[in-house]
């Protein structure tokens, strides 16, 4: 496993990052003992947010000890300043600690700079000066928005969805980010769980010397499996490159990634599965997905009214009420010839 320094920060951690959003989905004590774990099994870069409802507060309590030896990201969606200084205290507050690593404007729409008139990138400098953010960073879903933030000069590190089914325009973006010295952070290298080969994941990020990872853990098995590839990181040899081509081509075209930024929607619609059901039924092979639970969640996809406040939203620029209906159908007849 290779050490990865983040641009200009100075910041050199292993590879492999902590994506923390998952933590908030199990118990406390649970959530507690698999961030200590994943420090003690060389893990020191840990990724949170605002946004992740409890996230934050787990890793701090697990950090606490630790904390000076550990890096950690956490991400505001504040669009005021004043929404912003009351996110960063929250923040501090709930991380146990007088300062944050990598600070980051969260799922952002534009390059936020000084003097456009929102005050937020302002905000962001003051609180560096105050030294409660050490580097400021920046997290986005459009491409162009991304390379706004590393072209305008402000930003010292980018989060970016990366994975084996990137397209060459995100393989730029991971190029530009070099040539500024912006360090990389890398989110949903499984494609929302539409990727299942950790290896395959694990190879393709390897070629990249100037990304980091993050890998969104919520079980032991998940940890333990990424905490292996640090002393065995797969490499993309012939094998691997020839599956992940085959990947590429199943997986052509526009999919939903499961990122939920399109919810919540005006008539209750779980969007963020429904709009892929038919890949998790193929990819993630459950009978849970057949369950009664599910059985009307897809029903209800025929409440859909076309409003598009969904396709607004996506960061893929998705048509959602279209891949809604292609999903339904797909999953209609799965049900009637008795599952997948």
């Amino acid at each position: 496993m290779r050490d990865v320094t983040l641009g200009s920060t100075g910041i050199t951690v292993p590879q492999n990052g902590f994506g923390a959003l998952p933590l908030q989905r199990i118990g406390e004590d649970e959530a507690v003992a698999l961030v200590r774990a994943a420090f003690s099994g060389g893990m020191r870069y840990f990724d949170t947010a605002r946004a992740y409802s409890n996230s934050e507060h787990r890793v701090g309590l697990a950090l606490e000890g630790v904390r000076e030896r550990a890096f950690v990201a956490t991400k505001t969606m504040a669009r005021t300043p004043e929404a912003f200084w009351a996110d960063l205290e929250k923040s501090l507050a709930e991380l146990r600690t007088d300062y944050i690593d990598v600070h980051q404007f969260h799922c952002v729409d534009q390059a936020y700079a000084p003097g456009d008139g929102t005050g937020m990138y302002e905000c962001m400098q003051e609180a560096k000066a105050q030294g409660k953010v050490r580097h400021i960073g920046v997290t986005a879903h459009k491409l162009e928005v991304a390379f706004d933030c590393v072209r305008s000069g402000l930003y010292e590190v980018l989060q970016f969805p990366l994975s084996y089914l990137s397209g060459p325009r995100e393989r730029e973006l991971v190029e530009e980010c070099r040539r500024a010295n912006v360090g990389f952070v890398a989110m949903k290298g499984l494609a929302g769980g539409l990727i299942a080969d950790s290896r395959a994941a694990m190879a393709f990020m390897s070629q990249f010397d100037n990304v980091l990872p993050i890998w969104g853990v919520q079980r032991e098995s998940e940890l333990a499996e990424w905490l292996s590839y640090m002393d065995d990181t797969p490499s993309m040899d012939e094998g691997l490159h020839a599956f992940v081509e085959r990947e590429r081509v199943e997986l052509a075209g526009d999919f939903c990634r499961g990122c939920g930024y399109c919810m919540p929607c005006p008539q209750g619609i779980v969007i963020n599965q429904c709009a892929r059901m038919a890949l998790m039924l193929r990819r993630a092979p459950s009978s849970a997905w057949l369950t009664e639970q599910w059985q009307r969640a897809m029903e209800d996809t025929r409440r859909c009214t076309e409003c598009r406040v969904c396709t607004a939203r996506c960061p893929y620029d998705l048509d959602v009420p279209s891949l809604l209906r292609k999903n339904r159908e797909d999953y209609e007849r799965v049900l009637a010839a008795g599952g997948a």
